[in-house]
């Protein structure tokens, strides 16, 4: 009787232990085969937009409960991928064992968590089995779980017609503006004439009528310039600080005087900071711009740091409630200027403006004049509307059919809700439109405070990071990047802030609407949550944005989901480094403001790190310990000097970018070569106070000839022995943009030249600091833009440059009785000249 049963017993033991075994072994391919999984399922999650835009408001929750399933399936897999790459990372391997370790504990411990990872992953195939099943309706929503191997088709529709047509052009020009003539001179008027008294002057209208770009026009304007003694620019957001709107307006007096402002400014606070502002003003004609206010009491915060002194000093603000402005009128006279929409004949302007500019010289054809008119009167004079739309037909091409579609489409986002209401839609159906890609790359705004100047250069590399940036061939990823912004820019969903000497976006920003709908999207995919408050650490949101000082990471879940982590306020040192360890799939770190880090061992452990910066703190050396970061890309240290980077430094393979205030890489030696993917190195410094080792030096010099893809590098202490070493070197970056060398003399009578066997043509930036002479070779630098030269003693040097063809810039910084004179003929694009005599 035993005998039958023992015997079953066993047989179903034996079918066990077979499935579990079959299990494990598969489990390399079942993650293979659920990231190209995963990466249909992100496409269809990011085009189930376009299809609940096309359908009634049943659709729309249909579309959006089958969406929170996928994500729920999708964020399981990269849990699962994440984790099975940790495990491989991290299990220990005897050399001459291939598949497992060795140690029986060892083998144990990876059969279990191959064991529960395989579990895992039979729990999302069931997921995608259930949604299949509750999807027959949808076929657009149907997917094939990957264990069938059935073929899979393509996530989501690319639409190629941004690549065969991109005419617009990187951001509104002057001459596009339109309709705000009358207003502006109206305005004015109204700043440098009339009463003495202060007068606040208020533009009010709904988001999107072009209230900033008002302000900006007038108080830009000559006039206004030259009659007020100071000026200050300040956005006002929703959560604002009246000591930080304090400050702020005394930094940028300061600056506006390039005088640096008093440290108390940065303890001061309360009666005592509304005093320096009174102080400061005092006898001084201001004019001070306040944009985008939303608080009714924001008059009352501010009104006595702006004291009158009967003058004629203004108070500019704009804002979309009427109450606002008018809250002003208790204390103060007060003008208001309700901005209007366009009229339909302006609307019509600018939008043929922004559409036809280029191919039809801003006029509309013929054949698109009918439905060009329909697309134009749906936009309700509302110029961000107009601008939106504009832009994104101009890459649609000239097809009367494509237009109609499009106007077709547009009904739907515009019938319901006017106003604030059908921009939103307006700027979704420009979401709807973006490739998977590009998607992200806009989302990614969301983890960005309110009214933040976003800098491209960090922007790009997080993408980067974030694997959103594809590879093509013949370019950088950073490349790629730049084209993905400026493809969000021309389409008007990203403003340009700021630009760099030779015009490429140095800052950028996203406009208030449009920042609304990045939030809306980012919390229905759970992409990424702005925390103001702790209930977020609760949530599955991937990345997560803290911008106060007094939250508490503590409080978060033993082991966290999130993939990004963006601190812009100080946080406690010890505690914020001990709760990083919860985050061990963390890609991008990045931390501002006055930070203290420490380094703890289990920081190391985050070997998914790709993106790591931190804003100011006291560091002085990095542990060898940060070998275990293999897959960082960008490591970015602000305000840092004198960092001491270990030989473990050459295993980063995949460093693409190396910042620091100052570092010494001395330990690393020629091993810096083996850093080949390295395209940014600034600043080194090759001597300290304790003197390195010549030869260790020549080392590091000679192994940066190996670095070929370098981009930007910067340079402390070169001294004359080495000059040869470094001319070899920077002979062989061809790729080299940004070079600046400062020359450490041990001798006075030694001569630098720093002859290169062959100039880097590609050069755009250069800085020499400590030569005698201007070297042979840089008259060759056709691409040059910006040049700073220091302590040169002959004139010479500025006759041999004068014929640069791209030259914007130029800094000379020199000694001696030297009269520089320029003859006609010489520095055609020159805008800035900085001359500096070290005599004086």
């Amino acid at each position: 009787m035993a005998e039958p049963a023992l015997s079953l017993a066993r047989d179903h033991l034996f079918s066990f232990l077979m499935e579990v075994g079959n299990m494990i072994r598969g489990v390399p391919k079942d993650v293979d085969d659920m990231q190209n999984e995963l990466e249909r399922i992100q496409a269809i999650i990011h085009d189930a937009d376009r299809v609940a835009a096309a359908g009634d408001d049943t659709t729309r929750e249909e579309v959006k409960a089958k969406v929170k399933l996928l994500i729920e399936a999708a964020f399981t897999m990269e849990d699962v991928i994440d984790q099975y790459v940790i495990h491989q990372e991290q299990e220990p391997r005897d050399p001459g064992c291939a598949a497992f370790p060795c140690h029986p504990a060892d083998l144990i411990d990876t059969l279990m968590l191959r064991l529960q990872i395989g579990y895992k992953i039979q729990d999302v195939k069931s997921r995608v089995r259930a949604f299949n099943e509750s999807s027959e309706r949808k076929s657009d929503f149907r997917i094939q779980p990957f264990l069938e191997k059935e073929p899979s088709s393509s996530g989501g529709n690319q639409n190629t017609t941004w690549e065969k047509i991109r005419k617009a052009p990187l951001y509104m020009e002057e001459a596009q503006i339109v309709g705000f003539e009358a207003p502006r001179d109206e305005l004015v008027g109204w700043l440098i004439e009339g009463r003495a008294e202060r007068t606040v002057i208020s533009v009010v209208g709904m988001g999107g009528l072009g209230k900033t770009t008002l302000a900006k026009k007038v108080v830009d304007n000559n006039e206004v310039i030259g009659f007020f003694d100071c000026h200050a620019w300040i956005t006002v957001s929703q959560s604002y600080s009246v000591d930080g709107l304090l400050r702020d307006m005394l930094k940028k007096f300061y600056k506006q005087k390039n005088v640096d402002p008093p440290q108390s400014i940065s303890t001061v606070q309360g009666d005592s900071l509304i005093d320096e502002v009174r102080n400061y003003l005092r006898q001084r004609r201001y004019v001070i711009v306040f944009d985008d206010v939303w608080a009714v009491k924001f008059w009352d915060d501010i009104e006595f740091a702006t004291l009158d002194s009967q003058n004629g000093s203004r108070i500019i603000m704009t804002t979309r409630d009427m109450k606002v402005a008018e809250s002003c009128k208790k204390s103060s006279f007060v003008k208001i200027h309700e901005l209007k929409p366009l009229s339909p004949a302006q609307s019509r302007e600018l939008f043929c403006k922004r559409a036809f500019q280029f191919e039809f010289n801003g006029y509309c054809p013929a054949e698109l004049e009918h439905i060009s008119s329909e697309i134009v009167e749906k936009c309700d004079g509302l110029p961000l509307a107009l601008v939106v739309i504009a832009g994104l037909l101009s890459c649609k091409g000239w097809r009367v059919e494509e237009w109609e579609e499009f106007n077709q489409n547009l009904n739907l986002e515009l019938k319901r809700n006017e106003k604030l209401g059908s921009i939103t839609k307006i700027l979704s159906f420009s979401y709807y439109d973006l490739s998977l890609s590009l998607k992200s790359c806009l989302l990614y705004f969301g983890v960005y405070p309110e009214d933040f100047e976003i800098k491209a250069k960090g922007l790009i590399r997080q993408w980067i990071a974030e694997g959103f940036v594809k590879d093509e061939e013949g370019k950088t990823l950073e490349k790629v990047a730049e084209g993905y912004l400026k493809e969000l820019i021309d389409r008007s969903l990203v403003q340009v802030s700021s630009l760099t000497i030779d015009g490429k976006v140095r800052g950028c920003r996203i406009h208030d609407l449009t920042r609304e709908l990045i939030i809306e999207k980012c919390k229905d995919l759970r992409f990424c949550g702005g925390v103001h408050d702790e209930s977020a650490l609760s949530g599955t949101h991937r990345r997560l944005s803290i911008e106060t000082s007094y939250f508490d990471l503590t409080c978060s879940s033993e082991s966290s989901p999130v993939r990004s982590l963006f601190v812009y306020e100080n946080q406690h040192s010890e505690e914020f480094a001990r709760t990083l360890t919860k985050y061990n799939l963390l890609k991008v770190l990045d931390v501002d403001d006055f930070f203290l880090f420490d380094f703890s061992e289990k920081f190391w452990n985050l070997i998914h790190l790709k993106y790591l910066r931190i804003g100011i703190s006291l560091i002085d050396s990095i542990p060898k310990s940060i070998a275990k970061l293999r897959n960082l890309e960008s490591l970015v240290l602000r305000n840092c000097y004198e960092v001491e980077m270990p030989e473990e430094m050459r295993k980063l393979r995949k460093l693409r970018h190396l910042e620091v205030g100052s570092m010494r890489l001395t330990q690393l030696k020629d091993g810096i070569g083996c850093m080949t993917s390295l395209q940014t190195l600034s600043v080194v410094k090759l001597y300290d106070d304790d003197d390195n080792d010549d030869d260790d030096v020549e080392e590091l010099i000679r192994g940066l000839g190996r670095l070929t893809q370098m981009r930007k590098l910067g340079l402390k202490g070169v001294r004359k022995e080495h000059e040869s070493a470094l001319s070899s070197s920077i002979s062989k970056m061809k790729y080299l943009e940004s070079l600046s060398v400062e020359f450490q003399y041990t001798d006075e009578d030694e001569i630098i030249n720093l002859e290169l066997n062959s100039a880097p043509l590609m050069l755009r930036k250069l800085y020499l600091y400590n030569f005698e002479s201007l070297p042979e070779w840089i008259p060759k630098l056709q691409k040059l833009v910006k040049f700073t030269f220091s302590n040169f003693s002959t004139k010479d040097t500025v006759e041999s440059i004068k014929d640069l063809p791209n030259l914007l810039y130029l800094e000379l910084i020199y000694c001696g009785a030297i009269s520089l004179h320029f003859k006609d003929g010489g520095f055609q694009k020159l805008m800035d000249l900085l001359e500096i005599d070290t005599n004086f």
